[in-house]
């Protein structure tokens, strides 16, 4: 017996003589690297994929993705910073201050364009029982007198809220650390 006996005779058209069985799947050529350094790759068709043939499109289906979870996070607020509260409550006390004078001089300027004042002044006199002369609301309650009168009382507020913010953040941070301050619980949307 010779040595060719024993080997597959090579074919001609497949290197090394071994022929692939017809079942196994087809390996593409390495692909080229697209940036120096990097390894070629190897690509081979994915046993789960569906089937191409000729004329078909891919109009496999196409599983939706799963809802993710709500995330729930279960806080403490165990402590407030009395500065930056002093900070807010100033800039929130001042913002309320000027909607009082604007709604102060806005008031009293409606209360006149609609002669309120003048049916007030009548009915006034009509009261006391003199005719003419007697009481104008007008001179009491000016426009200036209003706007004067809305800026005391809104500098008042400023001063009294930021005072009472303040004294709040500490009285909570007080009471904070003996019942351990107010559970928050965050979630995701």
């Amino acid at each position: 017996m010779s040595n060719s006996d024993s080997y597959p005779k090579p074919s001609s058209g497949v290197p090394g003589g071994v022929r692939q069985p017809a079942s196994a799947p087809r390996v593409s050529a390495p692909q080229r690297p697209s940036a120096p350094g990097q390894r070629p790759t190897m690509q081979a068709p994915r046993p789960d994929a569906p089937s191409q043939r000729p004329g078909q499109g891919s109009a496999g289906l196409i599983k939706p993705a799963p809802k993710a979870k709500v995330r729930r996070a279960r806080l403490l607020v165990s402590k407030v910073e009395p500065w930056s509260v002093l900070k807010m409550a100033f800039l929130l006390s001042v913002a309320l201050g000027i909607v009082t004078v604007v709604a102060a001089i806005v008031l009293w300027t409606v209360l006149d364009l609609t002669g309120i004042f003048d049916q007030v002044d009548s009915l006034l006199g009509t009261l006391a029982g003199s005719e003419g002369g007697g009481f104008e609301l007008k001179k009491v309650a000016s426009l200036g007198q209003v706007a004067s009168f809305a800026t005391i009382i809104a500098v008042i507020n400023v001063v009294l809220l930021t005072a009472l913010s303040m004294l709040s953040a500490v009285l909570y941070n007080i009471a904070a650390t003996l019942v351990g301050g107010i559970g928050v619980t965050l979630t995701d949307d």
